[in-house]
């Protein structure tokens, strides 16, 4: 088991992962301003290059449940040097080429990178918590700058283009920003995680975590949750395009507020989750992101403009929370599994659920209202399970058991 106690190598490694985060945030959150540009220089349709976006997703996805074990047979030093290096080199590579089918080959390798390093990391952050209750609290701040980098890229992008600087420079900041972060962490002394020689960690392995009710249990939540949240990046600005009220400016700057919002709410969670019962919090902040997109569907764009920009403050808990109780479920030594199992779900919902919502829109005339009805499902589902873990306390045995064995 791993020795958590608190050391100078510990509070870098924590910065670390932060800007690991925020880096690839930057990046992949800045997709949707680089669409509209592709769409342009290579007269594509929206479906092929919304591939920009389903593409990587589907590739962090595989990727997570693919090679999350390498964290946990490797070593997280090791995994996440491999991540960070093979990001560094395909974004790099975004000067060599000029094609879509060259750049969204590229984005896919870096998908695959953004998984193994991410595991690693998400790996990581048990092995310097003292608590399963540190760990959530350690999981919102590394969401928070992720929240960050997701205000930071776009806005990078957007001020690139307006002073005639081609998008894919995003990438060789980003790269650059690798090569910093690959330096530190080649220094950085890095707690030993446990091991057992006559168990070896493998992909099959992290494979049967798929029938473990807990792994399945936060995994399905974490699909729900992120199919409700790309409702809001993908799609609100489309429901928003024709609003003509007189909250104009909250409609003009909706996403940039829901994005502030939930970074916002993660920094808040820091203190929040180290200091009130997570199912109870988790409960109320789903009732209101539910009701939030019940508003939505109602009243209509009226009520959107003001509630779906809202929904970022209580959304900002839910995903971090989800990933860190469902990780802290699992020895040590197989978080990194763990990890890659939820990531897969969580890609999956990035990638799915908004382009179910886009079939459920076009099936009715490019009506946006009606995808949102399909996101509203996915937050009705997401509170009624965890309405049912608070309620009937399911996971509170196992985390009370891991909490002496792993961290005390």
């Amino acid at each position: 088991m791993t020795n958590a106690q608190t050391s100078p190598d510990n509070t870098i490694i924590r910065w670390l992962t932060y800007m690991m985060f925020m880096m690839f945030a930057m990046t992949t959150d800045a997709v949707g301003v680089i669409i509209p540009e592709v769409m342009k220089d290579f007269d594509l349709s929206m479906t092929a290059a919304g591939m920009l976006h389903y593409g990587p997703m589907l590739a962090i996805a595989l990727s997570g449940i693919l090679f999350g074990f390498l964290a946990d047979r490797l070593g997280r030093k090791k995994t996440i040097i491999l991540g960070l290096a093979l990001f560094t080199l395909t974004a790099y590579l975004f000067l060599a080429g000029s094609t879509f089918a060259y750049y969204l080959g590229l984005m896919m390798i870096s998908g695959v990178a953004i998984g193994i390093f991410k595991t690693a990391a998400l790996a990581l952050i048990g092995d310097i918590s003292t608590s399963t209750t540190q760990h959530t609290s350690t999981m919102n701040g590394v969401e928070a700058f992720f929240g960050v980098g997701a205000i930071i890229g776009p806005l990078i992008v957007t001020y690139m283009l307006t002073q005639g600087v081609d998008w894919k420079w995003l990438y060789i900041f980003a790269a650059t920003f690798c090569v910093g972060l690959i330096v530190m962490a080649l220094f950085v002394k890095y707690p030993e995680s446990k091991q057992t020689p006559e168990n070896p960690i493998t992909l099959q392995q992290t494979l049967k975590m798929l029938k473990d009710p807990y792994a399945l249990g936060f995994s399905l939540g974490a699909f729900l949750y992120v199919a409700t949240e790309s409702a809001i990046y993908v799609w609100m600005p489309t429901l928003l395009l024709d609003y003509s009220g007189n909250a104009l400016f909250l409609a003009t700057y909706a996403l940039t507020i829901f994005f502030v919002l939930r970074a916002a709410g993660r920094f808040l969670g820091i203190w929040m989750m180290a200091r009130f019962n997570w199912a109870v919090v988790m409960s109320l902040f789903s009732f209101a992101i539910l009701m939030c997109f019940v508003g939505t569907i109602i009243i209509g764009t009226a009520a959107a403009v003001y509630l779906l920009p809202l929904s970022g403050l209580f959304m900002s808990v839910i995903y971090p929370t989800l990933n860190s109780k469902g990780i802290s479920c699992f020895p040590k030594q197989n978080h990194g599994g763990a990890a890659g199992v939820i990531l897969f779900f969580t890609a999956l919902g990035a990638a799915f659920g908004p382009l179910i919502m886009g079939l459920v829109s076009d099936s009715y005339g490019g009506n946006a209202e009606y995808g949102f009805m399909v996101a509203g499902i996915f937050a009705g589902l997401l509170f009624v399970g965890l309405l049912i873990n608070q309620l009937k306390s399911l996971t509170d045995a196992r985390l009370q058991a891991l909490e002496k064995s792993e961290y005390r």
